[in-house]
């Protein structure tokens, strides 16, 4: 126990300085329609460190969180994704996520809004993913916050739908523009009835709303067709990893890569 707390007090030391020592690095991951054809990407946060290599997101972005050094780091996710989407030939959409910290201790739509006037990405390209526990907190004031950045034309989307407590109330409080499906569901279908129907469900609700539902996770094609069925965008390794940019520059220009074709053939 004495040596993990050391383990984390040093990674909670570094990760203040890894903005500052340019250790950070922005992946993208393609998200595509049902038809496979790719329409945007999620901008995922890697931390390069010096000594350990690759550093899990799900280890160093609580540590942030908990120093208070989540909310440059957002800030700079936020605008390394921008400039590099108002550079891309196809108007793709970018996804960034925002940490529910952001919204308790930063004005987030000054810093969106200074992000969009700064980069001169259309509003419309940028999709801001939150959970629900941006709404959990302070709900009132959070749904102020997010009225305020729909108001720039900037889309939200309420991610890892359906693992929450009380996720099915939101759609209803507040206009959502796209629900995402927690990939713990995606990775049981063919497996666990009960999953394909809460998919199922989720995408009805979504049909009904008239909100798009995107699918993470997705590995096989047996998910993909289920999903494709049930008109359902997906997002996931069978459709591209996170991978720099440079790796997309197909898509970004507006090349078709052989699984997109492929996928629309069927």
């Amino acid at each position: 126990m004495g040596r993990q707390m050391r383990e984390k007090r040093a990674l909670q030391h570094d990760i203040r300085a890894a903005l500052a020592k340019n250790e950070l690095e922005l992946y993208y991951q393609p998200q595509a329609l049902p038809n496979g054809r790719v329409f945007g990407f999620e901008a995922l946060l890697h931390w390069r460190h010096p000594l350990r290599g690759l550093v899990p997101p799900g280890l160093f972005i609580p540590l942030a969180e908990e120093t208070g050094a989540i909310g440059p780091i957002d800030e700079w996710v936020l605008r390394e994704a921008c400039r590099e989407a108002a550079s891309w030939r196809r108007p793709l959409t970018i996804a960034v996520n925002l940490s529910t910290v952001d919204f308790r201790r930063s004005d987030v739509p000054a810093m969106i809004l200074a992000t969009l006037l700064e980069t001169g990405l259309d509003p419309q390209r940028l999709e801001v993913e939150i959970t629900e526990g941006v709404l959990f907190w302070d709900f009132d004031r959070a749904l102020s916050i997010l009225r305020r950045i729909k108001g720039f034309g900037v889309r939200i989307a309420m991610d890892d739908f359906g693992t929450g407590y009380s996720s099915l109330s939101y759609p209803q409080d507040f206009p959502f523009d796209k629900i995402k499906i927690d990939q713990t569901f995606v990775s049981r279908i063919g497996d666990s009835f009960q999953a394909g129907a809460i998919i199922q469900s989720i995408v009805r609700l979504g049909r009904t709303l008239a909100l798009p539902v995107i699918a993470e996770g997705v590995e096989t094609e047996e998910q993909r067709t289920f999903l494709a069925r049930e008109g359902c965008q997906v997002q996931g390794y069978l459709i591209g990893r996170p991978e720099p940019i440079a790796h997309y520059r197909h898509l970004i220009a507006g090349l078709a890569t052989a699984r997109e074709s492929a996928i629309r053939a069927r």
